[in-house]
């Protein structure tokens, strides 16, 4: 999950080097940390959040096969 969300935050912003993604699971969930620069941060939300939603769609629908937990967190 980790590289999905790296691959398509790196498409969306201006300086793809500044994309950090980190990944932590903890019980039965798996957090998928995002960060990009601040200039960039518009960007990766989007207008009223919905690119920020549709990361998280795309997300969700990719970790239902294996049955887990998947919270995306853009910072």
């Amino acid at each position: 999950m980790k590289e999905l969300v790296e691959v398509i935050a790196k498409a969306l912003v201006e300086n793809p080097d500044e994309v950090v993604v980190t990944e932590s699971v903890k019980d039965d969930e798996t957090v998928i940390e995002l960060s990009v620069a601040p200039a960039d941060m518009g960007k990766v939300i989007g207008k009223q959040g919905r690119i920020a939603k549709a990361i998280r769609s795309v997300v969700k629908a990719a970790s239902s096969k294996e049955d887990k937990k998947v919270i995306v967190e853009i910072q």
